[in-house]
């Protein structure tokens, strides 16, 4: 159940597109249709209330004795990691870090391990967005790292872009020397989540056989974190991170940092004479916006109310369901035997499940190929609908594709929530129905 004003939405059958529209989301109300929603998606109202509240109210710098500091204070450093925490299922906010970006927390992660990195030390990264692989490449450079890359191999026979990664191909690269494991738990391309529990732990016992003295393990869960309940601790990752502007919320990250790595393995980036050797505040150099800091924790109750049970699981259990059904009638229409014959292919596995989100990958290809950025074309000229193509920040991801694709114009991408709907899917295929004809 969600408060908004005097009304009282239930969510808890099926998320009804008016409430959300009239309550939760006022940028749905115009009938436009958002299919780009891995690239960030709408803010719920009381996410932007809180920012406003914060900035007309409570706009002062930390630490001074005065009461709307103080209140400042507790928001930001106590209310915003406390939700966090809970996102993440941390141990403590000691472990909760903010910063602008997702790119920018494991960059600054990066560089506070830079000391505890040593030449010859392996690294193991996906190709998937650069934001949990470039930190780790410039890493390398600096300290003398090995680079080696878990690749996604074809799941069909018949679509050679229908790749995705297998853990018994992931297991072979692991040696005496891997000291880093940095994954996607979702392709922002792909759009499958990987069996994340199982990876860590088949990935530790392989490290522990081989003989390394130091395993790490980054997580992206940027791409999941709007489908699925995040849990570090039963996953047994160290780092993990998530944007809140792609999770109905401002546009700002949190990453958690396992506390006994904060500890043993991150110096701090920070100024020389703060005290924060034991917080995790020695991962942010200069503060995030405080406004956006305290919006986020309008996230976790808004999450909450979409069941009578108040519970995280059962939110993105029913969030899951309903994804389910955006994602069959997208997957049958582009998999249909004239789109095939026609050469549409997606671009990652072609079945619906719930190891899949409705984010979904496509290209034309053979004798009568189409740019994907002429499809967004017919899109953009219908109006309407917004969806994207390129490579989104996945470039190597993209770049190894074959038969090899044009990597600037990359896939076509559409990319759906909770908040859209079936009758929004059926436009989709209208409008796909003629972008293809």
């Amino acid at each position: 159940m969600y408060s908004a004003g005097t009304a009282i939405i239930d969510c808890s059958t099926e998320f009804s597109k008016l409430d959300i529209e009239i309550f939760l989301f006022p940028a749905l109300k115009t009938g436009f249709i958002y299919g780009d929603n891995a690239g960030g998606s709408q803010v719920a109202v009381n996410v932007a209330d809180r920012i406003y509240e914060y900035l007309l109210n409570s706009n002062a710098q930390f630490g001074a004795d005065y009461s709307v500091s103080a209140e400042s204070t507790r928001r930001v450093m106590e209310e915003a990691p406390d939700a966090a925490t809970k996102l993440f299922n941390a141990h403590s906010p000691d472990e909760i870090v903010f910063g602008a970006s997702s790119t920018i927390n494991l960059e600054n992660l990066a560089r506070g391990l830079d000391s505890d990195i040593q030449a010859g030390d392996e690294f193991i990264l996906t190709l998937e967005h650069e934001a949990n692989v470039g930190p780790w490449k410039r890493l390398a450079a600096r300290r003398g790292a090995v680079l080696k890359y878990w690749t996604p191999t074809p799941t069909t026979p018949n679509n050679p872009y229908s790749v995705n990664y297998k853990v018994e191909e992931l297991l072979p690269l692991i040696t005496s020397k891997t000291r880093i494991l940095a994954f996607a738990a979702c392709s922002n391309i792909l759009g499958t989540i990987l069996p994340i529990k199982d990876i860590v732990y088949a990935a530790r016992n392989t490290a522990k056989e081989k003989g390394s003295k130091k395993f790490e393990v980054s997580v992206d869960c940027v791409a999941y974190a709007p489908h699925r309940l995040i849990d570090v601790r039963d996953w047994d990752v160290d780092f993990c991170v998530f944007s809140f502007y792609k999770v109905y919320g401002p546009h700002i990250s949190a990453l958690y940092v396992r506390l006994s790595s904060l500890l043993g393995s991150v110096s701090a980036i920070t100024h020389h004479f703060l005290k924060v050797d034991h917080k995790s505040y020695k991962l942010q150099p200069g503060g995030p916006g405080y406004e956006l800091v305290y919006g986020t924790t309008g996230v976790l109750p808004y999450l909450l109310s979409l069941t009578p049970s108040n519970d995280l699981k059962a939110s993105f259990n029913t969030i899951a369901a309903h994804e389910q059904k955006l994602l069959q009638p997208l997957l049958a229409f582009l998999t249909a035997p004239e789109q095939i014959e026609r050469g549409v292919r997606i671009v990652g596995e072609e079945s619906p499940g719930t190891n899949r989100v409705p984010t979904i990958s496509f290209v034309v290809v053979g004798e009568k190929a189409t740019k994907s950025s002429d499809i967004v074309k017919v899109f953009d000229k219908q109006g309407g609908i917004g969806i994207r193509f390129g490579h989104f920040y996945a470039y190597s991801l993209i770049d190894q594709l074959q038969p090899k694709i044009d990597v600037d114009d990359g896939v076509v991408r559409i990319s759906l929530v909770h908040y859209n709907t079936v009758k929004e899917v059926e436009r989709v295929v209208e409008i796909l129905k003629k972008a293809l004809a």
